[in-house]
């Protein structure tokens, strides 16, 4: 196993000797006498670790730190100082040194701090690379197909994604919003920063304000410790508002305050949080409709509103079926270790038959569920849901009573499923959880 390299830099060449005798069984050692030494050093070799000494001629162990700090890959330092020179060692910590050590070194301390700052080095490398991965992967997360009303959605998602402005994505539950949110954030300035994710309707009105907003120690019963909430997690960065709709009016209020003025207090507290924040937004319902039953504020739709993106739904654009189905098999072939080569004819026209109510989430689930039940490398009608092939075969769609009963079917069997917890159906079933309540009364359910 290739050796962690160490520079150890000291005009002292006692030091030099013992520090790199006490390390070299562990570690690659190189050893310069003054910071200009140290950077013809660096100029040569790729270096983990650096462990200067701060009182040094020539280029002392502070302007050592600073010429290192200026590298396009700076090397973490950790400065040995003698006993006098404490205040000199925390500004070099203030200055971006990891940690110091004392002269006498204490060799086992130096050693946990070696290891502690390679283990912080090596998480940062890992962090760094994570979010070069999903910069370069992030943006293909994208919705397949190549229709023409499926391209205006990506265009205009990709259009506004070099801006700050706020967005709004409307369309049916199972379409797609929150593909359509990563590839704005993703092309964005703000990529780098978190992207930060809530349904507004899984939480109760009180729940959902301390989520968003955070609150103080004490604020609440239960509340044991202060809180961050969403919007200070995603400062610097995006907050994806699914389901905005469900909103209650009180939090609309705030939400609308913070689009205008960029500040919000914690549940409880009095001071003035200011983050910055771009806000996405989702619904499936008509925001406009909405606004005249009263139930959302018109000066927040607007606000919400700045650019609209209307995803179509799956029966719109029927062109991406095959597309769609091709990648979705793909991707289950990979993730359940079956060697599935392709779907058969009559399979295929079954699903180019069905209207897809659930659009893109109903097919792929459809899909993975034909790829797991598949005997051979072929998907057949045989490997397709029941349900899929009774609707597509006869005039089911047509039949409204069929369709509520397989609506209530499915309601039935996802609270089942779940032992009764409404909050995880409702994101089962892809709706609202005041809906998935308003179909629970629809149709006289004992939960």
């Amino acid at each position: 196993m290739e050796k962690n390299r160490v520079l150890i830099v000291d005009d002292d060449n006692m030091t030099l000797q013992t520090l790199s005798m006490a390390l070299e069984d562990d570690y690659e050692t190189f050893t310069a006498t003054n910071g200009l030494n140290a950077l013809k050093v660096l100029a040569k070799e790729d270096v983990d670790v650096i462990l200067s000494d701060l009182d040094m001629p020539g280029l002392n162990g502070i302007e050592l730190l600073t010429r290192i700090n200026e590298m396009e890959y700076p090397v973490p330092v950790i400065v040995i100082t003698g006993q006098g020179t404490i205040e000199t060692a925390v500004e070099a910590m203030k200055q971006g040194a990891c940690d110091y050590v004392s002269k006498p070194v204490n060799l086992d301390r130096l050693a946990l701090l070696i290891e502690k700052t390679l283990e912080n080095k090596r998480l940062k490398e890992e962090n760094k690379l994570l979010k070069q991965q999903i910069l370069e992967h992030g943006p293909q997360l994208d919705i397949i197909g190549q229709s023409e009303a499926l391209h205006k959605c990506k265009e205009l998602a990709l259009q506004v994604a070099s801006t700050k402005a706020t967005v709004l994505i409307e369309g049916e539950s199972g379409t797609g919003k929150e593909l359509i949110t990563n590839i704005i954030h993703y092309n964005s300035p703000v990529a780098h920063g978190p992207i930060v994710k809530v349904n507004c309707s899984a939480f109760s009105e009180g729940v959902l304000e301390s989520e968003l907003f955070g609150h103080e120690k004490g604020s609440f019963t239960g509340a044991v410790a202060t809180k961050k909430g969403r919007f200070e997690l995603a400062n610097g960065g995006t907050l994806f508002l699914d389901e905005v709709g469900e909103m209650p009016m009180s939090i609309q209020v705030k939400l609308l305050r913070f689009l205008q003025e960029k500040t919000f207090e914690r549940v409880g507290g009095t001071k003035t949080m200011k983050v910055d924040v771009r806000i996405i937004s989702a619904t499936n319902k008509n925001l406009g409709e909405l606004v005249s039953e009263g139930t959302f504020r018109d000066d927040l739709f607007y606000r919400l509103r700045v650019v609209k993106i209307e995803i179509p739904p799956l029966r719109e654009r029927k062109e991406d079926l095959d597309d769609l189905v091709t990648g979705f098999i793909d991707k289950f072939t990979q993730l359940h270790g079956k060697p599935i080569e392709r779907i058969d004819d009559e399979a295929l026209a079954l699903i180019r038959g069905y209207n897809w109510p659930g659009n893109v989430r109903e097919l792929m689930n459809c899909i993975e569920s034909a790829v797991v039940m598949a005997r051979e490398d072929v998907i057949t009608v045989e490997d397709i849901p029941e349900y899929l092939a009774y609707k597509s075969a006869g005039g089911v769609d047509s039949k409204e009573g069929l369709l509520h009963e397989l609506e209530r079917k499915a309601i039935v069997d996802t609270l089942n499923s779940t032992r009764g917890e409404k909050v995880k159906a409702a994101k089962i079933l892809g709706i609202g959880l005041r809906t998935l309540y308003r179909k629970i009364e629809k149709y006289e359910l004992e939960v």
